[in-house]
């Protein structure tokens, strides 16, 4: 999904989706972000799964002892 910053409002960036949808989207995990720059929003299921299997084991060390 794309994004594009429109404008900033406080901690907020406003963002219009390809859809025309307006989004906020916390400065935070935006920075140096400027009006007009386009964000990608990306769902890695690989690197999601990876972390699943890490706090999986991290888990099972905690339980089995």
């Amino acid at each position: 999904m794309k994004l594009t910053i429109d404008r900033f409002e406080g901690n907020f960036a406003v963002c219009e989706t390809e859809t025309r949808e307006m989004v906020n989207i916390p400065l935070l995990v935006l920075p140096g972000a400027v009006e007009g720059d386009i964000i990608n929003i990306v769902i890695d299921k690989s690197e999601t799964e990876q972390q699943r299997k890490k706090i999986e084991k991290l888990m099972n060390d905690v339980w089995e002892d």
